[in-house]
Order: structure tokens, then C-alpha cells, then sequence
């Protein structure tokens, strides 16, 4: 549902497994997905305007 989100607003996101690395497993394990940009984090649960806040709290342009 997050990646059909960032998909809705068309924006580029890199999927990252944290399947096979513990230091981001033991991190993340159970708020993913999580985006990052420049260490600033959005941890699911997450709707839309709160992706769009982050997104504009972080100066990231998006098609509306």
C-alpha cells in the first residue's frame, strides 16, 4: 500500500530488502516500509497527506 502511494503521487523511490541485513532488520523490522531521505524518515502507517506533508517538509517535488 505505501509503494501504491508514492505511486499515486509519482515520485522515484529505491526498494531496499531489509530481508538479508541486520543492522536495517533489527531497525526497521516492524515499522516497514519506511521512507528515508537524507536521514529524515516517514515510518508506516502512513496515508497520503501525511506523504504529501513529508514530501513537502523535505523538498521533494511530486506531479499533484
Amino acid at each position: 500500500m505505501a509503494f501504491e502511494l508514492t505511486q499515486q503521487l509519482d515520485i522515484e523511490v529505491a526498494v531496499v530488502d531489509i530481508a538479508f541485513d541486520d543492522e536495517l532488520f533489527s531497525r526497521y523490522g516492524v515499522t516497514i516500509p519506511v521512507l528515508n531521505y537524507q536521514g529524515n524518515e516517514l515510518n508506516w502507517p502512513f496515508d497520503s497527506p501525511q506523504l504529501q506533508i513529508w514530501l513537502d517538509n523535505n523538498g521533494i517535488t511530486y506531479n499533484k
